[in-house]
């Protein structure tokens, strides 16, 4: 234990550490932050952390306002962020960790995500199984009547929710009735953060999906197995579960979520 202590503080970087800490702590806070506030926040002096905060400003990470003369970020991360496309870096993150899925589950397994009120396969990765299920890479699905679909709807905010509403026609064809019944069955996903289904939307295959990402940052995808039905074959739902959780935590590791 006290080798692998020592191992996990090798590589150490006080300083950055430090800037990092910072950095968190401003987008932590709603409104800026003096250098006292920072230093009583963080449990650091205020000469711990006034260099830190001269570099950071020169280099365009943070700002001070000029009346309170507070601190707060500016847009130089976000500009960074948002530099590579999140789809292509979503899609490097995913390629390894759905593989090993297959590979461990023996079903073949897809990310998707919403675009247009429509549900969108990124990648696939198939079963190692002589019989599989594969959905094509691009295809499209209403959201509605997938299990991938539904766990997306269920993380949206209600003003987005109310957006697709509106202007999804299969929506707009739902009874009262089947808009109740989608509404609880969210909300149960949500409280379960799993979302399965059965011979929907194609019969003999059963769908189980988890999110990938974090609604707060707009940054969603649905990671899903499909499980082709055939005779005598034994239901391994919980080993699909928690394999599927498994990858998603990787994923997010891969793109720089902690969660």
């Amino acid at each position: 234990m006290r080798n692998s202590n020592r191992n996990s503080q090798k590589y150490y970087v006080p300083a950055l550490e430090k800037g990092l800490d910072i950095l968190e702590a401003l987008a932590s806070s709603p409104v800026p932050q003096s250098l006292s506030e920072l230093a009583h926040s963080m449990n650091r002096t205020s000469s711990e952390l006034f260099r830190m905060l001269n570099a950071l400003e020169q280099r365009g990470y943070i700002e001070r306002d000029p009346l309170s003369g507070k601190y707060g970020l500016t847009l130089r991360l976000y500009e960074l962020a948002h530099t590579h496309s999140p789809v292509e870096k979503l899609l490097r993150a995913t390629m390894i960790p759905m593989r090993a899925l297959a590979e461990r589950v023996k079903e073949s397994c897809h990310i998707s995500t919403l675009d247009n009120n429509r549900l969108v396969v990124l990648a696939q990765a198939d079963s190692p199984e002589i019989f599989r299920f594969s959905v094509e890479v691009g295809s499209t699905f209403s959201p509605i009547h997938t299990a991938s679909g539904r766990l997306l709807l269920a993380y949206l905010n209600e003003e987005e929710f109310r957006r697709f509403a509106e202007t999804s026609e299969g929506y707009r064809r739902l009874s009262r009735a089947a808009r109740k019944k989608l509404a609880a069955r969210l909300e149960e996903i949500r409280r379960k953060g799993v979302s399965t289904a059965q011979n929907e939307p194609v019969i003999g295959v059963r769908s189980y999906a988890v999110l990938v990402g974090k609604p707060e940052i707009d940054l969603t995808a649905a990671l899903a197995v499909a499980s082709l039905d055939m005779r005598g074959k034994k239901n391994n739902s919980q080993q699909i579960l928690a394999g599927l959780k498994a990858a998603a935590v990787e994923i997010n590791r891969n793109i720089g979520l902690r969660l």
